[in-house]
């Protein structure tokens, strides 16, 4: 599932361990998200899309 964690995280200046911190999961678990080896549950992805004030849709992309 692509999606655009890294782009955010970037343009705000957050490390993944800050972006972690924020999102109360591990820096291991946004480094495999951002690089699509794992996909958030839908909680997770609620918080990310909350954080980044974003749609969930507009966050990830199942295609």
């Amino acid at each position: 599932m692509k999606n655009k964690l890294r782009m955010l995280r970037a343009e705000r200046g957050w490390s993944q361990a800050e972006l972690a911190e924020r999102l109360g999961v591990s820096r291991q678990t946004v480094n495999s998200i951002e690089t699509e080896r794992y996909e958030p549950s839908l909680s997770l992805a609620f918080r990310i899309s909350r954080l980044f004030s974003k749609r969930v849709e507009e966050l990830f992309d199942p295609s």
